[in-house]
């Protein structure tokens, strides 16, 4: 019996994203509980009672009673997360999914995958090289199966955070299907769950490139990494983890190019981090903090740029207020470029500090930094910028593809 492909125009939930939902939905309200408690034990301690209690928790005949709550909750989502297992179970297998459920899907793993993950909900998406949206195999005769003619020039495609492997086509553009075309690029796309820390994914994805040449049916003469914004973090995490462990695949790797990747930070999650220091000025209003500090461990990466296990280890990932990431220089050997855009007509002092590309600063995309520790030192012949673009629009400007074809179509660079 053959498996009808998903209905295209509709999100198409599968069984599994109906139990990942349901106990996503349960998480939150216990959360939302430990919030109201948090406020009714800082407003009475404020009149008189629980005073030498910690904020946070309460005693007594009230504290039995948020307790209870908090258990009710969990012993339900217990409940009909066991039904929905079997319901699970029970239905029928359909491997297809809709572009539209694979967005939403990446939408909540980039805000909340950390969480995702550290609470095994299915929703969690594991990290895979796809084609045409299905996953690739890395044994040795699937990917001969999986693409009828590999080449022996690989492009791995990272996408951004909150995004996945499908919307590198943007208004009927692919930069993977365009270079496969005309530079002969078999092109594969990496897909992650972008709300986990860049480190933890940058050694993920290191390992299964690692694997990936291994299973490849032809020698592999070039390998190329494109990142898309955060991608461009994860690559060259990957790079780090691979030059540490000594992986064979970075031998193969000519080129890394990042489109608007914000090597140095992000000012949206900055301000995210003051939001939070103004809500904790008062007590009062201290609970409401927690709401602001549900974003995952990936976002506040995108603070200044976090590479590295030791960026963020050893204390509150929301507590990094300055930028004091390891230096991670660039892969030695490996031609490096980098693409940034400003929504300007034309890019300007002002427009390079405060615009962007809406969403990264220019400096930030071309690697510039004050310490020269943390610089990228990028030529500025692998460097350009493109004027009257936004940051969703470089997935499919023709400026980026013909700067794409120009740095990726040269010999001996």
């Amino acid at each position: 019996m053959t498996t009808r492909p998903a209905p295209a125009g509709r999100l198409a939930l599968q069984p599994s994203d109906l139990r990942g939902l349901y106990r996503l939905g349960v998480d939150g309200s216990v959360g939302l509980t430990d919030l109201v408690e948090a406020m009714h034990h800082t407003i009475s301690s404020r009149i008189g009672f629980d005073r030498a209690l910690p904020i946070g928790r309460s005693s007594g005949l009230t504290g039995v009673v948020y307790g209870a709550v908090r258990g009710g909750m969990r012993w339900s989502g217990h409940g009909v997360d066991a039904a929905l297992r079997l319901a699970e179970r029970n239905a029928r297998p359909n491997p297809s999914t809709t572009p539209e459920r694979d967005a939403f899907v990446a939408a909540l793993n980039g805000v909340s995958g950390d969480h995702l993950e550290r609470s095994t909900n299915p929703l969690a998406i594991p990290m895979a090289l796809r084609s045409a949206g299905t996953a690739l195999p890395l044994d040795r005769a699937a990917p001969k199966q999986a693409l009828p003619a590999p080449t022996r020039k690989l492009l791995v495609l990272v996408h951004g955070l909150c995004m996945n492997d499908r919307q590198w086509t943007r208004r009927g553009h692919d930069h993977g299907q365009a270079l496969a075309q005309t530079l002969g690029y078999t092109p594969l796309y990496l897909h992650y769950n972008s709300g986990r820390h860049v480190s933890q994914n940058g050694r993920e994805f290191a390992t299964l490139l690692q694997r990936l040449l291994k299973a490849w049916p032809v020698p592999v003469d070039e390998l190329v990494i494109l990142g898309h914004s955060m991608g461009g973090l994860v690559a060259r995490s990957a790079c780090h983890h691979a030059e540490a462990q000594g992986l064979a695949w970075l031998d193969s790797l000519r080129s890394l190019v990042c489109l608007g990747t914000p090597h140095h930070g992000a000012p949206l999650e900055r301000g995210g981090r003051r939001i939070d220091q103004l809500l904790g000025l008062s007590r009062y209003v201290a609970p409401f903090a927690r709401l602001g500090k549900v974003r995952s461990a990936g976002i506040t990466d995108l603070r200044y740029g976090n590479l590295q296990d030791a960026d963020w280890q050893g204390r509150d990932r929301h507590a990094q207020h300055r930028d004091d990431r390891q230096p991670t220089p660039l892969p030695a050997g490996v031609a490096t470029y980098l693409l940034a855009a400003t929504t300007a007509g034309a890019p300007g002092r002002l427009h390079q500090t405060l615009i962007g590309d809406g969403l990264v600063p220019l400096a930030s995309a071309l690697g510039e930094h004050s310490d020269p520790a943390l610089a990228l030192q990028v030529p500025a012949e692998r460097r350009h910028v493109v004027s009257g673009c936004g940051h969703l629009d470089l997935l499919c400007h023709a400026e980026v593809q013909a700067q794409l074809q120009r740095w990726l179509g040269r010999t001996g660079d």
